[in-house]
């Protein structure tokens, strides 16, 4: 076991030094390549963020409603029939929806 915690331990390093020399041998500005990816990723988040907030109101508004609770008590007998537990008819109900 302490060997796979002195391994994890040096992985990121690795693959920091890795990195590093992959730039030094092919001749690459490797900090400008991270600016423009972390340039994309922003824009990504930015992009994702409303929906993302849509997504996290329309979910809350309806746990907290009791609609969600309602659903579910509605389609119990067949997931009781199925052995769907309850408790994760919630994720099961709302992981579809969230996908975009």
């Amino acid at each position: 076991m302490n060997i796979i915690n002195y391994l994890s331990n040096l992985a990121i390093p690795f693959i920091i030094l890795m990195i590093i020399l992959f730039g030094l041998i092919e001749k690459v500005k490797v900090f400008d390549i991270f600016l423009e990816g972390a340039k994309e990723g922003m824009e990504i988040v930015i992009k994702l963020f409303p929906t993302l907030i849509g997504l996290f109101v329309a979910v809350g508004l309806l746990r907290d409603s009791g609609v969600l609770d309602f659903f579910i008590r509605l389609i119990s007998p067949v997931t009781n029939l199925l052995n769907i537990p309850e408790e994760i008819m919630p994720l099961a109900i709302l992981r579809p929806i969230s996908r975009e």
